[in-house]
């Protein structure tokens, strides 16, 4: 026998599950309509030009950078925050294409050098009857620095101008000795760092490469370590062809089971510990720099 209380109990019960699932649904709904949703556009022109960036890997069109605009850009350039405000840079401009491709393998139209440089604080130093000697790791590093976010701030300016940009380490590779006898840098207290190359692409992009922005990159608190599955996800994410995170698109028909598989194998190209004196480290001390 059913008693009437246990009917009532039973009708709650439904009633209840009726509601906790239609509950569920529309949150699963609520949760899939934002996942659906783009990112809310960048918030001002500022952050707009930012993220507009991208690298043209030397596909610039004919059209030139006028003087004008270049001027614009080094104005800019040298408001870079830099330690001590004692700017320990040198940008090199050249507009002769066939020495920008021989410094950098790539045509342009415009170059800026980004180069570490005291030579500029030691003449100064010893004008007014002082020695001055950045010859240390720190010295390097610190205008490592300065020289980079001038560089970047270049970038930022051009694009705001509608002027496309490539910075490349192009300079690093083959025999760097060209750089110096090409410009006829100090070989001194001074470093080629990275090349900026200017002008317009001849088409936009087909897609933004992506960037990481969480895990891994970003850490709170204190630097946290990839957990397994955390590092699974870092595989998928550049597997995902949604993200284009990675260099290249097509490394399935190249045969690989991930992208990372690509990297590592083809492109880092380096699956041993370096042995021996660089090129690079070798410069750096004839430079006069880490020998302190």
């Amino acid at each position: 026998m059913i008693h009437t209380n246990d009917i009532f109990n039973r009708r709650k019960f439904m009633s209840m599950s009726a509601a906790l699932g239609g509950w569920l649904f529309t949150r699963a709904a609520a949760r899939a309509a934002e996942a659906s949703v783009p990112p809310a556009a960048p918030a001002n022109e500022t952050l707009r030009t930012i993220h507009a960036l991208h690298s043209t890997h030397g596909d610039f069109s004919e059209r030139t950078v006028s003087d004008a605009d270049l001027d614009t850009i080094l104005a800019a350039t040298v408001c870079a925050a830099n330690a001590s405000n004692n700017q320990s840079y040198a940008i090199v401009v050249s507009r002769d294409a066939n020495k920008i491709q021989k410094l950098t393998t790539y045509r342009a139209g415009c170059l800026l050098l980004y180069c570490v440089d005291h030579t500029r604080l030691i003449d100064t130093a010893k004008f007014i009857g002082y020695e001055h000697f950045p010859d240390t790791a720190e010295d390097f590093v610190t205008a490592s620095t300065n020289t980079i976010l001038a560089a970047q701030t270049a970038v930022i300016a051009a694009r705001s101008m509608g002027i496309d940009s490539l910075l490349t380490n192009g300079v690093h590779r083959g025999h760097m000795e060209r750089v110096w006898e090409t410009l006829e840098l100090p070989r001194q207290a001074c470093f080629p760092l990275i090349a900026l190359l200017l002008g317009y692409g001849r088409s936009t992009p087909a897609v933004k490469r992506g960037r990481l922005e969480d895990k891994g990159v970003v850490h709170r608190e204190k630097y946290q370590r990839l957990s397994k599955d955390e590092l699974k996800d870092l595989v998928r994410a550049y597997d995902d062809p949604n993200r284009h995170l990675g260099l290249i698109e097509d490394w399935e028909k190249r045969g690989y089971k991930h992208y990372l598989d690509w990297f590592y194998k083809e492109w880092a190209g380096r699956n041993r510990p370096t042995s021996g004196e660089g090129q690079i480290l070798r410069l750096l001390k004839r430079s006069g720099y880490l020998n302190a």
